[in-house]
C-alpha cells in the first residue's frame, strides 16, 4: 500500500524474465553466522526511509540491537502495488537482479493482505497510520459526513497524491464534484509545498508525511479525516518476512515488544517530528 511513488510497469519481456525459482528463506541461524540482518525499505519515502534516514531505518537498526546483529537496510523502488512490493523485497527479488531481504518494514498488518500473499508472514505492527488532512485557518473543520466536510473543496483547491488511498476518495466523493479541484502531486511533500506557497487550501494524505512535509510552520491545521464514507482510514504498519522464517519472526516479534515498553519506538517517531500512535489491534 505504499504511496508513492515511482510505479514501474511491468512489459511482456520483463515478465518473461521472471522466472528464477522463489528465494529460500534464511533461518535465524543462518542471520546470526552471517552477521548481519537485511532489512527492506522504502526508498525516497521521508519520513520513514529516505537517503539513509528515518523512522524504518532507526527502528531496524534498534530490532537488530536488540538481537545482537548488525543492520543492512536496503531500499527499494515501489512497484505496481504491495503484493509485488513484497514480492520483491521479501520472497523472490526483483526480476532486474535485487536479492529478496530477511524482513520488510512499513507493511499493513492486513489479513485480506495476508491472505493474498501466502508466501509471507505479516506481523509486528509498531505504529498506527491514518489519513489526515493540513488546511488553512480560514476553512472550516473536516468534520461530518463527507457531503459537508468537502463541499467548500468544490470551490477551493485540495491538493493530493496521485494513485493513493486518499486521492481515489477525493476522486469519488460527492458523485465526482470535487474532481476539478483535486491537484495531483508526485509526493505529500510536493503538495505540501503548494499549500505554503498559498496555491492550496488543504493537502490530503497520510498524517505522518503530512507533519514531516510540514515540519514546525505552525500556520496549518492537521486533523484526522473522520467521515462515514471513508470506511479505510487507518491501518497498523508492521513487518513481513518469507512465510516458513517464522524463528525470525518470533524474534522480530520479540524484540518489537521490548522497544515498545522501554520507550524506544516512541522516541524514534519524536525525534522524527511525527506523532506516534501506539497499534490496537
Amino acid at each position: 500500500m505504499k504511496t508513492d511513488r515511482r510505479h514501474f510497469l511491468l512489459t511482456a519481456c520483463a515478465a518473461a524474465l521472471a522466472v528464477s525459482l522463489p528465494a529460500r528463506a534464511d533461518s535465524l541461524n543462518d542471520i546470526r553466522k552471517r552477521g548481519s540482518l537485511r532489512v527492506a525499505v522504502y526508498n525516497n519515502f521521508p519520513p520513514y526511509s529516505h537517503q539513509g534516514k528515518g523512522i524504518d531505518v532507526e527502528l531496524a537498526e534498534a530490532l537488530g540491537k536488540q538481537l545482537g546483529l548488525a543492520v543492512q537496510v536496503a531500499g527499494y523502488n515501489p512497484d505496481e502495488d504491495m503484493d509485488d512490493d513484497l514480492r520483491n523485497m521479501v520472497w523472490k527479488g526483483h526480476y532486474l537482479g535485487t536479492q529478496p531481504s530477511d524482513v520488510m518494514m512499513h507493511v499493513p498488518v492486513d489479513s485480506y493482505l495476508q491472505g493474498k500473499n501466502d508466501k509471507v508472514k505479516i506481523f509486528g505492527p509498531y505504529h498506527m497510520e491514518s489519513i489526515a488532512v493540513a488546511r488553512v485557518q480560514r476553512i472550516n473543520p473536516i468534520r461530518g459526513s463527507a457531503a459537508n466536510a468537502l463541499e467548500v473543496f468544490t470551490r477551493e483547491k485540495i491538493g493530493v497524491e496521485g494513485r493513493t488511498l486518499a486521492d481515489g476518495f477525493l476522486l469519488g466523493a460527492l458523485n465526482g464534484r470535487l474532481r476539478e479541484n483535486v491537484v495531483h502531486f508526485a509526493s505529500v511533500a510536493a503538495a505540501i509545498d503548494k499549500l505554503k506557497a498559498g496555491e492550496l487550501a488543504a493537502v490530503m494524505g497520510s498524517r505522518s508525511e503530512i507533519e514531516a512535509a510540514l515540519g514546525k510552520d505552525t500556520r496549518f491545521v492537521i486533523e484526522a479525516v473522520q467521515m462515514p464514507e471513508l470506511k479505510f482510514n487507518h491501518w497498523p504498519l508492521g513487518m513481513a518476512v518469507k512465510a516458513d522464517d517464522s524463528t525470525l519472526a518470533d524474534a522480530l516479534a520479540g524484540a518489537l515488544k521490548e522497544l515498545q515498553k522501554n520507550g524506544t519506538i516512541a522516541a524514534i517517531f519524536a525525534r522524527n517530528g511525527i506523532t506516534h500512535l501506539p497499534p490496537t489491534l
